[in-house]
């Protein structure tokens, strides 16, 4: 399976769309498709899909290294193009046909079977897997219409999101992270003391009614971004008493995705935005995360000679997702400023009016000294162990790219890991205090 995205499926816009809307504001919006449990056949026919374009992924490869080697490529320069010749490359098609054939033929007998299969499969751990396959190959499983492709909808302990009877004006949104679903926000405390979910819990203490985003984490994060601001859209304008006050709190990608879909909304002046209070952010990498760097660098070492460059195809198994974390990218190629480059993309601030908050987690024990702190010392602190503490704050070294976030709405977690966010009593403390603000 680490072999599907050799096929490198291009940009994918937001496309999977069901009707338009207007609401209250005059605007046409563009409402994504409610999408319920998926039945057993369609989780059978969307790994048949991915096993099938994974045998013509290992197939290429293995065609593009016999093609180098019959023509002693010199070790480094370009791997040479076109296919193999003669019997040989019959041979290689042949493979091709055959396991196309045999895809369809499955592909058939699965949606004959449909009838039989007609239970949901709502079970934590399918969730889980759903979810971690969308992170790896999200972006290829929704360019190839594969039935595993999560749709973005707003849910409540995993069902879709029922408007009828909801009587708080106190909106809490909570958005995960990448490989990640919304029941994972209900997760064991790191002491094994009880289960802990932020949202639960506000809801419970200070009477917000809690909203969870569930999203295929592996497209890029300003095609969810942009998808999300108009969800959001579309749930003010739809919620059935007036909206007192809407705060979104997001996890490590969930931050990104909820900056990208503030921009969106600052750039088509949805209405949502100025409803929003404050903003969350938990272990969120605005500044990158590390390892991606470290992927990306392998990609281009691969890439050096034509006897490795095959084997490239399976360093860009990561998703368009995994890849935005590089630098933090906010902005898709659908909803990127004009003119603008990638790096530039890093420069987008907070939205203004909007009070908004960073938690960085760092595995060292031992709380800094107010003198440490005061110095900038965070750069020295190890990270969570996958977001470093000034990237989780908004902090920089060039000025022009750090974010302006206060040091009093600024809070680092000693002793816990980029996970134990979602559980630490530490953590929901601090959240509950700044609510109070």
């Amino acid at each position: 399976m680490l072999f599907v995205n050799c096929l490198q499926p291009s940009d994918d816009p937001v496309t999977r769309k069901s009707k338009a809307a207007t609401g209250a504001s005059g605007k046409s919006l563009i409402l994504p498709i409610r999408v319920g449990p998926e039945s057993a056949t369609h989780q059978l026919r969307g790994g048949n899909k991915i096993i099938i374009d994974a045998i013509g992924g290992v197939t290429d490869i293995v065609e593009a290294m016999h093609r180098t080697i019959l023509g002693l490529t010199p070790i480094l320069g370009k791997t040479p193009a076109g296919s193999t010749r003669g019997i040989t490359g019959m041979v290689y098609s042949s493979v091709r046909g055959v396991t196309q054939a045999v895809g369809a033929g499955l592909d058939l007998a699965f949606k004959q079977l449909t009838p039989y299969f007609n239970g949901p499969a709502e079970f934590p751990q399918h969730e889980a897997m759903s979810a971690a396959l969308n992170g790896v190959f999200g972006d290829y499983l929704a360019a190839t219409n594969n039935p595993l492709a999560i749709s973005m909808q707003l849910r409540q302990q995993g069902k879709p999101l029922v408007l009828e009877g909801a009587k708080s004006g106190k909106l809490l949104v909570l958005v995960h992270g990448l490989c990640m679903n919304d029941l994972q926000w209900n997760r064991e405390r790191a002491d094994h003391s009880a289960s802990h979910d932020h949202g639960a819990a506000l809801a419970r203490d200070r009477a917000y009614t809690a909203i969870y985003l569930h999203y295929n984490s592996g497209r890029h994060i300003g095609t969810n971004g942009k998808e999300f601001s108009y969800v959001l859209e579309n749930l003010i304008e739809t919620w059935p008493v007036p909206i007192t006050e809407l705060v979104i709190i997001g996890h490590s990608m969930g931050g990104l995705v909820s900056r990208s879909a503030c921009e969106v909304a600052k750039a088509e002046k949805l209405v949502w935005l100025r409803k929003l209070n404050k903003l969350f952010f938990l272990g969120t990498p605005h500044h990158g995360a590390p390892l991606e760097r470290a992927g990306s660098l392998l990609d281009i070492l691969l890439d050096v000679s034509p006897y490795s460059a095959p084997f490239a195809r399976l360093g860009k198994v990561r998703s368009a997702g995994i890849k935005d974390l590089r630098h933090g990218t906010i902005f898709g190629v659908e909803n990127r400023r004009p003119g603008s480059a990638v790096s530039d993309d890093r420069q987008a601030g907070l939205p203004r009016g909007v009070k908004c908050f960073a938690i960085a987690a760092t595995k060292q024990a031992k709380k800094q000294t107010k003198k440490q702190a005061e110095s900038g010392a965070g750069s020295r602190l190890p990270g969570d162990g996958l977001v470093p503490v000034n990237s989780a704050l908004g902090v920089h070294k060039e000025r022009a790219l750090s974010l302006a976030i206060p040091k009093s709405h600024q809070h680092i977690s000693y002793g816990s890991d980029h996970f134990d966010l979602l559980s630490s009593a530490d953590v929901y403390d601090q959240i509950y205090r700044w609510l109070e603000s």
